[in-house]
């Protein structure tokens, strides 16, 4: 186990759907961790393919549900295909999955394996507070890293600072790129939205740190919510941060609300901002998709840059690049 001793007591076994075997659940002495249960269990497979209309072909998912609650997680509804909620069960009841990286490793060691881009925090944070404990990213890099495996991460977590050791070494055999996600720097819409993730400011604080150290960084301004982070101010304050700290790429996107997450953000939206409450409904209506025209309003605060991912990525490829290079297939985050 890859525990620092003090702080676990052994409760119970649960079966959970789709593992074979049943899970040793676990409670944590420490304040993060208060009403939290984690259950250790053994995966079959680690990567996980998506969605061809994605960006990346791959994911690593080593935690399933998140500890940082934030109210318009699109992740949520996964939790259901555990027998979990996608409310406060999806807050605090944190699936570990073990032996991820052993799995990775035989995963990438397949002769059928072509090396596709992975994509890391594309459903729930791999930097949570519990990754403290089980250090199972290390691992996850390290394989990589052998294999020279292109890949990305995306996460709200300035312990991601605690690998860059590991991220230099990949960047220095394949394609690699971080992004930290820096929906606002309001104080009143992060602690309301996200209210278990570390400040905004630490998350730019690392990504200066990333920078520095000579790695390809990122910021994602994602979700925008109407009425909560969205005016040009707001918008103006992250991207000057995030240029200030280093980013090379800076993206937008609107909020979605797919499945259970939109139960569980209008029940977040009417206790925490019943103003707006309408104008949501006005926006989505019976579906999980913004009304196009918002989008567009929405994307068009940021778009107008000229500093989207793809263009200052390209920019920098092609200014150091061989004249004869073909620019690299780059994923969104």
């Amino acid at each position: 186990m890859r525990w620092s001793a003090q702080t676990t007591s052994e409760e119970a076994e649960r079966r959970l759907p789709g593992y074979r075997d049943a899970a040793v659940v676990r409670t944590l002495d420490a304040p993060e961790a208060l009403h939290t249960r984690f259950y250790e269990v053994h995966a079959k497979s680690a990567l996980n393919k998506v969605p061809a209309r994605m960006p990346w072909g791959w994911t690593i998912n080593p935690y399933r549900g998140c500890t940082h609650a934030c109210a318009y997680c699109f992740a949520r509804p996964t939790h259901e295909f555990l027998g979990f909620d996608a409310g406060a069960d999806f807050e605090r009841e944190i699936v570990v999955k073990v032996n991820v990286p052993e799995v990775l490793r035989a995963e990438l060691s397949r002769p059928s394996w072509k090396r596709e881009h992975v994509a890391l925090g594309t459903n729930t944070d791999p930097y949570q507070w519990v990754e403290g404990r089980y250090e199972l990213m290390r691992g996850i890099w390290q394989a990589l890293r052998d294999h020279a495996n292109p890949c990305s991460v995306l996460t709200k977590s300035p312990l991601l600072t605690r690998d860059i050791d590991l991220m230099l070494q990949i960047a220095e055999r394949t394609q690699f790129t971080a992004y930290l996600s820096v929906p606002t720097i309001d104080e009143r819409a992060w602690r309301e939205s996200e209210p278990r993730t570390p400040s905004p400011r630490a998350r730019l604080n690392a990504l200066t740190q990333l920078a520095e150290a000579g790695l390809d960084v990122g910021v994602v301004i994602a979700p925008l919510m109407p009425g909560i982070n969205d005016s040009p101010e707001q918008i103006d304050e992250i991207v000057g941060a995030a240029l200030a700290a280093g980013a090379e790429s800076i993206d937008a996107l609107p909020l979605h609300l797919r499945g259970s997450t939109k139960d569980v953000f209008l029940r977040w939206l009417r206790a925490t901002r019943p103003e707006l409450v309408e104008r949501y409904d006005a926006l989505y209506g019976t579906g999980s998709e913004m009304r196009r025209d918002e989008q567009r309003r929405l994307l068009e605060l940021v778009k107008p840059r000229g500093r989207t991912w793809e263009t200052r990525i390209r920019e920098r490829f092609e200014a150091e690049a061989a004249p004869s290079a073909a620019p690299p297939q780059l994923p969104l985050f």
